[in-house]
């Protein structure tokens, strides 16, 4: 559902401030809480979009519209590729103003510079990720839906340690945990697009 794509993108932050935490101190983990309204944007836009899609693609497969269920599963796709893609440039060219607008501090804006200058390479990856769960999801694959979102952030948990403490990455460390976390989850969706859907193996 919606609600367990939110909970599985809250897993990310969490873990980051849980290893954060204990590898850097108190500005590494502020420095994750100011840079999380980049995340609780990407998730917006990605639900509105997602739910939209697999909403629309329902109701014309539904109705034995097949072949307009699958124009507006790619076009939705193709909306939430470029507002990902969007998303994730402005991230990384006005991530200090934004910051700063989001309440950084002197002390903790360094740490959040670097925090965001990363994962703001993962945002189009977790954008695009969320949004097509749902329509994975509407495609009949609820459970492989789950295990995109799911396997992104046990991979970001056992990286984070290794990251920070084992190369003493600090803030870098968990961030590039975090989009290697996401950048597994989007293979597994592209995978899950680039083979046969359930209903057309059943056909078969």
């Amino acid at each position: 559902s919606a609600a367990s794509d939110v909970y599985k993108r809250q897993l990310y932050n969490i873990v980051d401030q849980i290893f954060i935490g204990q590898g850097v101190g108190y500005l590494g983990n502020a420095a994750t809480n100011v840079a999380f309204p980049f995340t609780t944007v990407s998730t917006a836009i990605a639900l509105m979009m997602g739910i939209g899609t697999a909403a629309n693609f329902n109701l014309n497969l539904g109705a034995g519209n097949e072949e307009r269920a699958r124009r507006v599963a790619g076009t939705g796709l193709s909306c939430l590729a470029l507002f990902s893609l969007t998303l994730g440039l402005i991230a990384l060219f006005f991530r200090g103003p934004l910051l700063n607008l989001f309440g950084a501090t002197p002390e903790v804006l360094p740490y959040a510079m670097i925090y965001t200058g990363i994962t703001a390479f993962g945002l189009p990856m977790v954008t695009f990720t969320t949004g097509a769960s749902s329509l994975v999801r509407a495609d009949g694959s609820p459970t492989y839906s789950m295990l995109c979102t799911l396997s992104g952030a046990v991979l970001n948990t056992i990286l984070d340690p290794v990251f920070i403490f084992g190369l003493d990455m600090g803030v870098a460390g968990g961030a590039l945990a975090t989009v290697l976390g996401q950048a597994l989850s989007l293979v597994m969706v592209c995978l899950l697009y680039t083979s046969p859907s359930p209903r057309d193996t059943e056909r078969s």
